[in-house]
């Protein structure tokens, strides 16, 4: 069975103030290790706070709270340095990750070799964080917008965009908007280095963690380590392109799950692939006209998309298509079975950061424009990532531009990738591939779902990360792993 990984759904270098390079053998002085909260707590797990600069134009003035968390290696002898860790988002937890990836298999080999370090960055979980005073409708609705059956329903849904992004804009975290961007996360991943008395950090980030590593990679070249980018945004982030790609990211998954329910007869959908699409849009069409317990065409697709992120879930999503389509009582689905007390950080710091660290166009008609093509383009959910954003009303200029993503540096990253990832398409990792030039090379898995290595079950691609990681060695050129039995 597929495992699966929590990975929030739902992207021109500038100056910094960079700190100076800690040694490799200075005492952990900064970081005062301890028992971890409650929800996170784990065996080995140690967590501790590090003060880092709200704004890094002005090191010295106010300080917020990065909260981070440690699985220490026991193999002194092989320890070779810490791996930072991040497991998408913008707007995921992190500070459990460490033991999120035991779980998931990491191997002993990695284990060993570093102290495995999560974190929450800045403006979410146990770090200092941001809200938007989200009511519980607004967070429900999650980060990615319904989809918009014709221009009206874009034009409804800015309606809604605007007020969230007023809230934003009116809240008691509102001075942190313009320094809550992804450039200040990498500077605070600089600081927990030298905290931790590192001259170098090797990163391991899913999703949105690519976009992460490779602006740490940009603007600290000498400092990275080892970095592996995993599930690949575009080289620009969560931005517009990054967001519509969600709709050729579910054209490129959904063969797998209409295969799979063609092979399962029980649940009724259709005895070939074809009859399991014709039934996709089927039941949307029939739940834009009548919504059946509280579920609507736009939450379907949603849902569907969603669901499609590991292939351990494909079976649940066939149960909920049963459902609908017989209108029997829904099936309880896995991590939806009760609110999530912190769905208001997660959605408002998401936020934040995807709203800062691009330039969204605040024309209604160019958002119309863009769902009318994808709704043509990707029928199944392209006039969903289309839609408009609160970004398109924000509030707060970000403090500085966003960092573009160069070639300019070691060739220390290797990105992993599925042939049909729904979230994060391989059309957007081949981006950040030729973006970072002979900095890089990709190992590609032909296999579908979120998230390759330790999540997916393709050996070969798992064996490439993990030689990386433990020896430095990386492929003389891109790789293509042939599917794997799971």
């Amino acid at each position: 069975m597929r495992k699966t990984l929590p990975i929030a759904l739902a992207v021109a270098v500038v100056a910094t103030v960079a700190p100076g390079l800690a040694q490799a053998d200075t005492p952990d002085m900064s970081v005062q290790w301890g028992t971890c909260p409650a929800e996170v707590t784990a065996p080995g797990l140690q967590c501790a706070n590090l003060d880092v600069p709200l704004d890094y134009r002005n090191p010295d003035g106010q300080k917020i709270q990065i909260a981070l968390s440690r699985l220490a290696s026991k193999n002194p002898a092989k320890r070779r340095g810490v791996l930072l860790t991040n497991p998408g988002g913008p707007g995921g937890f992190g500070l459990d990750f460490p033991a999120v990836l035991v779980t998931l298999g990491l191997p002993q080999s990695v284990l060993d070799g570093y102290d495995i370090i999560g974190f929450d960055p800045r403006g979410v979980g146990r770090s200092t964080p941001v809200t938007c005073n989200l009511t519980q409708e607004q967070q429900n609705r999650g980060n990615v917008p319904p989809y918009a059956r014709d221009a009206a329903d874009v034009v409804k849904q800015a309606e809604k965009a605007k007020a969230v992004a007023k809230q934003c804009a009116e809240s008691k975290t509102a001075f942190m908007l313009p320094h809550t961007t992804t450039a200040n996360t990498a500077r605070d991943m600089d600081l927990i280095r030298e905290a931790l008395g590192e001259r170098k950090l090797s990163y391991l980030g899913y999703s949105y963690g690519t976009h992460l590593g490779a602006v740490y990679t940009t603007l600290f070249p000498q400092r990275s380590d080892r970095i592996v980018l995993d599930s690949n945004l575009v080289p620009t982030g969560l931005d517009t392109t990054g967001g519509r790609l969600f709709a050729r990211g579910l054209e490129d998954r959904f063969p797998d799950f209409a295969k799979f329910a063609a092979a399962h007869p029980e649940h009724g959908l259709g005895s070939t692939p074809e009859q399991v699409t014709a039934k996709y849009f089927d039941l949307a069409t029939r739940l834009d006209r009548a919504p059946v317990q509280g579920m609507d065409g736009a939450a379907f697709r949603l849902l569907t998309f969603g669901f499609t992120y590991s292939d351990s879930q494909l079976p649940d999503l066939a149960k909920f298509w049963q459902a609908l389509d017989t209108n029997q009582p829904l099936p309880p689905a896995p991590g939806m079975a009760q609110q999530d007390p912190h769905l208001d950080n997660k959605v408002s710091s998401h936020l934040y950061v995807i709203c800062n660290d691009s330039r969204w166009s605040p024309s209604v008609s160019s958002y119309q424009h863009d769902v009318a093509v994808d709704r043509v383009r990707h029928p199944k959910f392209g006039a969903a990532a289309a839609n408009i954003r609160p970004c398109a009303f924000w509030q707060s200029e970000p403090a500085e531009p966003p960092v573009r993503v160069g070639d300019r540096g070691p060739s220390n990253v290797l990105l992993a990738q599925n042939t049909r990832d729904p979230g994060t398409p391989l059309v957007g990792a081949q981006q950040m591939r030729r973006a970072l030039g002979d900095r890089a090379r990709m190992v590609t898995a032909d296999q579908g779902g979120h998230g390759a290595y330790v999540i997916g079950a393709n050996k070969c691609a798992n064996d490439v990360v993990t030689a990386f990681l433990t020896t430095g060695k990386r492929p003389a050129r891109d790789i293509t792993c042939a599917a794997e039995a799971a």
